[in-house]
């Protein structure tokens, strides 16, 4: 049984940061006026977070700031350091980043602070929680999508802090891994503004479109998670931090859920497992404090399912406002006080004095000399009564020893202001070991030494394909550099034999070939990589996770080998360099506008310029919430409300879908910009396309190219969409 845990609660403002500490939090995790994954909370301005910082330290409670968004290179070069500085001076306890950058970036001008890795970071497995840590990462948040012996495994194999999210609102995507609501509407939840189209109906249709429901549905809209029975068992396989979601909730709502949580996790650490059971009372104010068509437990015991999504009854629902009132009385209007001790002396001679004690903090006041009384001496009632009146301060006595000797006199204001200076100076020392100077300028970024890492000469074309049947049009063309095979393009069955082959074929052609990992590296995928690893005969590896890259680096692979995905986000020089430093390169990313990639340094980067982008990886399967699961491939549609078909994909070889936008990228038409930018090579992804299809779309750009990109080229063929080239996102 665990000694100590720790409850973290949110907070969208500073009274709500308050009512949670006064509701039971250990710590509190909250977003200041740039840089949280919840741009649309009310979030705190700079004094707002300096007084939570103080707030939380005088409870003997933890602030966390969430920094967990990506950065822009302004951002992160003109904004960043200025903007945490006062924070960590104040002594903030810890920031919970997304961006690899601002990993390396705090980690260089902030060294005391510590760093967690978000759940945006879409750790599932040891192997990505090692490579973070060596990065100096103190704590991981773990995808929400493991099960109890994976999260056990992360915390047996490496030793960092786990934080699990154990009630609340659930993403239906891997979080980190979702363009839905960027790519359609330019909310992005990389920038904390998700338009949460998840929540919207959809017709479900086969791969020729026909509708497999009559009406619109919800299948990409999770229940609320709530693990409150579940507790024991999650702190048994090594959760430390049990993290309520949140920041966008009422004051009401976050103390409320914080209380219960707390109850029964004093119960657990007091009487332990077999003791623990949820009241049926605790369970209904949970409910009614808030829930999405009812509850799930989320991914502890069941890898998906039906029964975690709301399907037909997407809304949010709330119980009687009893509760609410409850709550407002206990934790917003009437907080607890932190119980001090405190010593009185009025003698003759001397000033007086106020001693105060909270622990280990000791401080001593003094005020105004005490006169003869003329009339009405000053009694102990009195004094007590004054000293006692603490206010707004954090304070309350618990102990108050008196001593005033007889016939003496000093005004009442002097009592007041004795009482103001003492608890202002014990509030003073109890925060004094928390203040730190300030942080380190750092070393500004410097692409000078990776020079040698770029790909020299002409911009390279490379092609990705998701089909094995695409690949073979590929080798006559002249112009394509490489080819990406994606594990979704290939069976695990002889997949080294037919790798080799395939290899070969490519060298045959004057070709490199890498391949493609899945997008989502599970401790049963590095099973299976783990016994064939040394077998893989390509020229390199994509990953598109942490996990695979450290599956990769621990198996011998040089990072020269390595090519970062677009998923594996780089939008600042400063995230670049600091993959590069390990010798990886990268692919540009899917959400900057060409200007703001004209700031990046794009040499040695690859830039995809066609394909349908994936919006959304996740462990649920479409196929199978509709009751059709084959246990095979298989290309699905979901059509919205404005009638676009979005065609889903299973991974039924690592069992996820990826759904992807309803039209291509395709960039030709603005093509004769693209070598301005600096970037090493262009790729095409080719996934739903038929093999006459994709060669087609091939040639226009080799066409292109061959012209030594001309201004004026012609799309040919369906619909497209520039991504975020033109628009980018807020």
């Amino acid at each position: 049984m665990k000694t100590k845990l720790e409850l973290l609660s949110p907070a969208g403002n500073l009274t709500t940061f308050q009512a949670v500490i006064q509701a039971g939090a250990d710590a509190v995790y909250f977003g200041g006026s740039s840089f949280g994954a919840r741009a649309y909370a009310e979030n705190f301005s700079k004094e707002e977070v300096l007084l939570a910082i103080d707030f939380a330290h005088i409870h003997g409670k933890k602030a966390y700031m969430t920094v967990n968004t990506l950065l822009k290179e302004e951002e992160m070069e003109e904004r960043l350091y200025d903007y945490l500085l006062p924070f960590y001076e104040q002594g903030l306890d810890g920031v919970i980043v997304q961006d690899f950058g601002v990993l390396s970036f705090v980690r260089c001008h902030f060294p005391k602070l510590s760093v967690h890795a978000s759940t945006q970071m879409t750790v599932t497995g040891a192997l990505g929680a090692r490579f973070l840590a060596a990065q100096g990462v103190s704590r991981v948040v773990t995808a929400r999508e493991l099960s109890l012996s994976e999260i056990e495994e992360i915390h047996s194999k490496t030793g960092v802090e786990i934080e699990c999210f154990v009630h609340g609102a659930l993403c239906y995507c891997y979080s980190g891994q979702c363009l839905f609501s960027s790519l359609i509407g330019g909310r992005s939840g990389n920038r904390g503004r998700c338009a949460q189209p998840c929540r919207l109906p959809y017709t479900c249709l086969d791969k020729n479109r026909k509708s497999i429901n009559k009406n619109p549905v919800y299948p990409l809209s999770p229940k609320d998670l709530c693990t409150i029975d579940r507790l024991p068992d999650m702190a048994e396989h090594g959760v430390f931090s049990f993290k309520i979601e949140g920041r966008m909730k009422q004051a009401e709502y976050a103390a409320g859920v914080t209380s219960i949580y707390r109850k029964y996790m004093d119960l657990y650490l007091k009487y332990g497992k077999d003791s623990y059971q949820v009241s049926p009372l605790d369970q209904k104010i949970l409910f009614d404090l808030g829930n999405r068509s009812g509850f799930t437990e989320g991914y502890l015991n069941q890898w998906n399912g039906a029964d975690m999504l709301t399907i037909n009854m997407p809304s949010h629902a709330k119980g009687k406002d009893g509760i609410q009132r409850e709550i407002r009385e206990n934790y917003i209007e009437n907080g607890k006080k932190e119980k001090i001790q405190g010593s009185f002396v009025m003698g003759e001679n001397a000033p007086i004095s106020l001693t105060v004690r909270s622990g280990n903090a000791v401080v001593k006041a003094e005020g105004a000399f005490p006169q003869k009384a003329e009339k009405q001496p000053l009694r102990e009632e009195n004094i007590r009564r004054k000293l006692e009146k603490t206010g707004d301060t954090p304070f309350a006595f618990v102990f108050l020893d008196i001593k005033a000797a007889e016939g003496l006199f000093v005004p009442i204001s002097a009592i007041n202001e004795l009482r103001r200076q003492a608890l202002s100076k014990l509030e003073e020392e109890l925060l004094k070991p928390f203040k730190r100077q300030g942080g380190n300028k750092g070393i500004p970024v410097d692409f000078s030494g990776y020079a040698h890492r770029a790909f020299q000469g002409n911009i390279h074309l490379s092609v990705s394909v998701e089909k094995k049947e695409q690949f073979y049009p590929f080798l006559k063309k002249y112009e394509v550099h490489r080819i990406y095979i994606d594990s979704m393009a290939l069976k695990r069955d002889n997949l080294a034999e037919e790798l080799k082959d395939l290899y070969q074929k490519a060298k045959d052609a004057g070709k490199e070939l890498y391949y493609g990992f899945p997008a989502i590296f599970r401790r049963h995928t590095a099973e299976f990589y783990r016994e064939i690893i040394t077998d893989l005969k390509v020229d390199g590896f994509l990953v598109k996770s942490y996990d695979a890259l450290q599956f990769l680096l621990e198996s011998g692979i040089p990072g020269e080998e390595i090519c970062l995905d677009a998923n594996m986000y780089t939008w600042s020089n400063r995230t670049r360099e600091s993959f590069l430093k390990l010798g990886l390169r990268d692919t540009v990313p899917l959400e900057l506008n060409r200007k703001e990639l004209r700031a990046r340094e794009n040499q040695g980067s690859e830039m995809i310029v066609y394909g349908y982008l994936p919006m959304m990886t996740s462990v649920q399967c479409v196929e199978k919430t509709m009751g059709r699961c084959k246990k095979e491939p298989s290309l699905y549609y979901l059509k919205d409300r404005k009638g676009a078909y979005f065609p889903v994909k299973n991974n039924c070889g690592e069992c996820y879908n990826v759904i992807y936008n309803s039209k291509p990228l395709n960039l030709l038409s603005v093509a004769g910009e693209l070598p301005g930018l600096g970037v090493t090579g262009f790729r095409l992804n080719f996934t739903i396309e038929e093999p006459g299809e994709a060669e087609e779309i091939l040639s226009q750009w080799c066409s292109f190219i061959g012209s030594g990109f001309g201004e004026n080229a012609v799309l040919k063929g369906a619909d497209f969409t520039y991504g975020h080239y033109k628009r980018g996102v807020e």
